[in-house]
């Protein structure tokens, strides 16, 4: 047996026992606290909704492990058990050219497995989503929105597909830094462009109506240094009861959205913290240090695969036949994965780091208190647990955990 498939095979199984272990654990440690509200909470968080929010926590996270089981299954599927090569001379005997072929490969393995996950994303939807008074979608309105990104997604990605293919097959040795420059112009351009052409096409959003929280944003706005082209409500209520603040955008395209869920919950005082927090992203530079990791990572992925993409062993060691410049970008999608998952660690912290950070520019540009009441209403009517598993959260909470937060920001405004 090649060393490249022994090695996948025991990444995979791995990755997955890993995955599931600590998905027991945040089903167990969620479970023996159900019973009690922690203290800081107690005043805010009744027992039932924090009984509510452990058991919505337990059922995401048992939904979660079917999951965790298909990945590796399906990743074996389409590798060694030769789904790919199958895909793939289905399309070469259409007799297309290299580039299409390559087109028309990826984009049938992208299809299929949107189909085989969408009764899981549906169950997520219509099931676990209404079971705990979440959902607010229609089956129309989920269609819907299924086929729109479809839709985006052939619009957008089948001319990326093109260029990249070509330069993996056309610009010699260093096409991967031809591809990472053409990747970063094109991620650019989908965040300039994503407020004004393409959330509008899922969402819609309506200028802040209320005048006097209005003059209070723009003045914390003007106060933080931060131009963006408005304030701006979003229709989130049509799809979900959870609420959520961010802004999006590059340039003069900035945009700072509230759904109209959190906007009927919270205070003026508690929005304008909310955002003084979204704000202190921007401030402290959060966002382009995110783009500027993100740009290296995708650098360095790219040179990598620049390199396995000459290597023959590289294909017959995931159960490829025919090596080609789509068959190694598939291979390599299919590779990465299991792997990653040693950095989860790393970048959850960063993560979190930069949350408190964030947390503490807003309790110096507004009421810190108001911020952590925000925050409370936020745990509570979006049923987040207050009492995760310390070895989960550690893994996949790009958040801090809700009692370490409170306690951080109680600590800044005394």
């Amino acid at each position: 047996m090649h060393a490249l498939t022994v090695i996948f095979v025991i990444a995979l199984v791995i990755s997955a026992a890993l995955r599931a272990w600590l998905t027991g654990r945040q089903v167990r440690h969620v479970h023996r606290h159900r019973g009690t509200v922690p203290a800081v909470f107690r005043a805010s968080v009744g027992p039932e909704q924090h009984q509510k929010a452990a058991d919505y926590t337990v059922a995401k996270c048992r939904f979660s492990l079917l999951g965790t089981t298909l990945e590796p299954v399906l990743a074996l599927l389409w590798t060694l058990g030769g789904g790919l090569t199958l895909l793939d001379s289905v399309w070469r005997n259409l007799r297309l050219d290299a580039l299409t072929a390559g087109v028309a490969v990826i984009g049938s393995y992208v299809l299929i497995n949107a189909l085989l996950e969408l009764p899981l994303g549906a169950y997520a939807t219509f099931g676990i989503e209404v079971r705990f008074g979440f959902n607010r979608t229609t089956l129309k309105t989920y269609a819907l929105d299924r086929l729109k990104m479809l839709l985006l997604g052939a619009v957008l990605g089948v001319p990326l597909l093109y260029a990249v293919l070509f330069l993996m097959q056309r610009a010699g040795r260093l096409w991967w830094l031809y591809a990472w420059l053409l990747w970063l112009a094109f991620s650019l351009l989908i965040t300039w462009a994503w407020p004004v052409l393409i959330a509008p096409l899922f969402n819609k959003f309506a200028p802040l109506a209320d005048a006097e929280l209005k003059q209070r944003i723009e003045a914390l706005v003007t106060r933080c240094g931060f131009t963006s082209r408005g304030v701006f409500v979003m229709d989130g209520s049509a799809r979900s009861a959870h609420g959520n603040a961010y802004f999006t955008g590059l340039g003069r395209h900035k945009r700072i959205v509230f759904f109209d869920t959190l906007v009927d919950k919270l205070t003026a005082e508690e929005i304008e913290a909310v955002l003084a927090h979204e704000l202190g992203h921007f401030r402290l530079h959060h966002v382009a240090q995110r783009l500027a990791v993100g740009a290296v990572f995708s650098l360095t992925g790219l040179a990598v695969l620049g390199w396995l993409a000459s290597q023959p062993w590289f294909y017959t060691g995931l159960g490829a036949q025919v090596p080609s410049a789509h068959m190694a970008l598939l291979l390599f999608t299919l590779l990465v994965p299991p792997f990653l998952l040693l950095l989860e660690p790393a970048s959850s912290a960063w993560s979190r780091r930069h949350e408190f950070q964030a947390d503490a520019y807003a309790a110096g540009q507004v009421n810190g208190s108001a911020l952590a009441h925000a925050l409370v209403k936020l745990y509570r009517d979006n049923a987040a647990t207050l009492t995760p598993d310390p070895w989960h959260s550690a893994f996949h909470d790009s958040h801090p955990p809700a009692l370490a937060r409170i306690m951080a920001l109680q600590a800044v405004t005394r």
